[in-house]
């Protein structure tokens, strides 16, 4: 090592130290060069959508703003794909061998039908990549400061005028702006399946459960008899007894002192809706204490009753639910906007909210009425995040 250190440092005996210097001067030169040419080769549209895996991203890009437009403007792969600074345009490259290795090696898009497959991974990535950065790819294009908002609709004013005083990630907002959305569901619905599983290996032997999915309340242990009321998601109950596949179960809850009184909630004078009761189930009612909400002068009464169920989905934590929910809400309302925290609005406040949105979402009625429950329980009167 000490003598190659000494041969490298030793001056030149064959050539003058201007030579050498040019030599250097066109070493640098050539590498310079060729470093340029390589990043605007393989920054062509062309080179991006040369690979077949990548012809469906492309097909669908040709059908969108940024490819054609009244005034002419392009936006290619890498305008979106490729930060303009030296240091982000190489690190991207160098993000970009796993695509090589993926298309070359382990062909994991290789067909339309695995491309669907792993059409949310792939995208979360970007997105996830995007929102690290704060979109500053979009940003290159569409600067704040540079907007006339007297040009744009109201609404998108009024949209970007809030976006702009918050310096904010254009991904949260624009997704799908590009390609296609992913099938958004796929994910929480997953979720729930393996949620199911645990439950099933749990057998629902804790004393203190949490409903996973709706559960018919029968008067007794048969669930061939007729239903009597109907336990909602995430509600939590105590197990009273087991009989085979059954529990008999108490749930407590609120409800109004006047009229029929067949709606339990998980809070006084907020419907959080925790279980709909009837008949012999509601003939087992006991009022544990009674209030009146000074907000409302309405009177309240605290109340149990008694009822069995089925044993199965039922979970002895309620957390998983919560982590489920949430996955669901990032799903379907961050698909298409910045969602706002749970803790934006109150209890009810959540339940126009969400009933303004139900046109652009795909959930069932278990699906919206569990998202219903987090939001509510993580609401802006509720606790908020982290209080239940």
């Amino acid at each position: 090592m000490k003598s190659l250190w000494q041969k490298l440092t030793r001056p030149s005996v064959k050539h003058s130290m201007l030579a050498l210097v040019l030599i250097g001067v066109l070493i640098c030169l050539a590498g310079t060069l060729i470093v340029h040419k390589g990043f605007e080769m393989t920054s062509s549209l062309e080179f991006c959508t040369a690979c077949h895996t990548m012809q469906q991203n492309y097909e669908e890009y040709k059908e969108t703003v940024h490819f054609k437009n009244a005034s002419g403007v392009q936006a290619v792969c890498t305008d979106c794909h490729q930060p303009k600074d030296f240091p982000g345009k190489v690190l991207r490259k160098l993000e970009a061998a796993k695509d090589l290795y993926h298309h070359f090696i382990t062909g994991k898009i290789d067909t339309p039908e695995q491309f669907e497959d792993h059409r949310l991974e792939m995208a979360q990535k970007v997105w996830d990549r995007m929102s690290s950065q704060n979109s500053k790819t979009c940003k290159s294009c569409h600067a704040y400061d540079n907007m006339d908002h007297s040009k744009q609709s109201a609404k998108a004013a009024f949209e970007m005028q809030k976006a702009a005083a918050d310096d904010m990630n254009c991904i949260a907002c624009h997704k799908g702006i590009a390609h296609e959305l992913p099938n958004m569901a796929g994910g929480f619905q997953n979720e729930f399946q393996q949620l199911r599983d645990t439950a099933k290996s749990q057998g629902a032997t804790a004393q203190t459960l949490y409903s996973l999915n709706e559960k018919s309340l029968y008067a007794e242990a048969d669930p061939a008899s007729k239903a009597q009321g109907k336990l909602l998601p995430a509600s939590k109950i105590q197990v009273l007894e087991r009989k085979d596949n059954m529990l008999k179960v108490q749930i407590d809850g609120w409800l109004e002192k006047s009229g029929q009184g067949r709606v339990l909630t998980e809070y006084m004078g907020k419907r959080v809706f925790k279980a709909t009761i009837r008949d012999a189930v509601k003939a087992t009612q006991t009022i544990l204490e009674e209030q009146t909400d000074s907000a409302t002068d309405i009177i309240w009464q605290h109340v149990s009753v008694k009822a069995w169920i089925t044993a199965d989905d039922m979970l002895d934590d309620i957390q998983p639910v919560w982590q489920y929910a949430k996955d669901m809400y990032g799903a379907t309302c961050n698909a298409c906007h910045a969602a706002p925290d749970p803790a934006h609005f109150t209890a009810n406040g959540w339940i126009s909210g969400l009933n303004a949105m139900s046109a652009y979402y795909r959930l069932s009625k278990t699906e919206e009425r569990t998202l219903l429950k987090y939001l509510q329980n993580h609401g802006k009167d509720t606790g908020g995040a982290g209080a239940h």
